[in-house]
């Protein structure tokens, strides 16, 4: 087993470390954003606010959050990439083969890829397109607009979740 100083000192296993680190840091913060509006501010709102203030204030709060995530995604996109290269690398090493010959990590890592494409696509589609309240909603349309003043902000934090499952997963089979 190496010695903490020696992989420090390692730049060929520091840069690895360090790009890991960031993907993960950025994944967090992306899905710990996410569920802190699902999961508290959202409802905290419905509980403390006239019901006609609930979009407007969680929209406030998701103007800010939404350029973070515009970062993070750059972030994300970039690390992933690496990450996957040192990963080859790393199979190759250890086993001789590389990624396109361990059919289970390609299968669980298209299916975090195709779950990533999904959040990207719903936080692309909340900064294009801004639904404003037209005062011809329905009551089932205002109903719904309290219970998710951002559209499909669960549907994506479910797929975030599911993204670090399947992030866990990868990380055991390529060992």
């Amino acid at each position: 087993m190496a010695s903490p100083q020696s992989v420090l000192t390692n730049i060929g296993q520091l840069f690895p470390i360090i790009n890991h680190w960031l993907h993960l840091l950025s994944a967090v913060v992306w899905i710990g954003g996410l569920a802190f509006l699902v999961m508290a501010v959202t409802p905290a709102l419905r509980t403390t606010v006239p019901k006609e203030f609930i979009k407007p204030i969680t929209e406030k709060f998701y103007a800010r959050y939404k350029g973070v995530v515009g970062v993070l995604m750059v972030v994300i996109l970039f690390t992933g990439g690496l990450n996957l290269h040192y990963v080859s690398q790393l199979m190759i090493s250890q086993t001789g083969t590389g990624l396109l010959q361990n059919g289970k990590y390609l299968m669980v890592f298209f299916i975090k890829l195709a779950l990533v494409l999904g959040v990207m696509t719903i936080y692309l589609y909340t900064v294009l397109f801004k639904t404003e309240a037209t005062g011809e909603e329905t009551p089932e349309e205002k109903e719904e607009q309290i219970l998710e003043p951002i559209p499909f902000q669960r549907a994506a934090l479910w797929m975030g979740l599911f993204i670090i499952l399947c992030a866990a997963a990868l990380n055991h089979l390529h060992h």
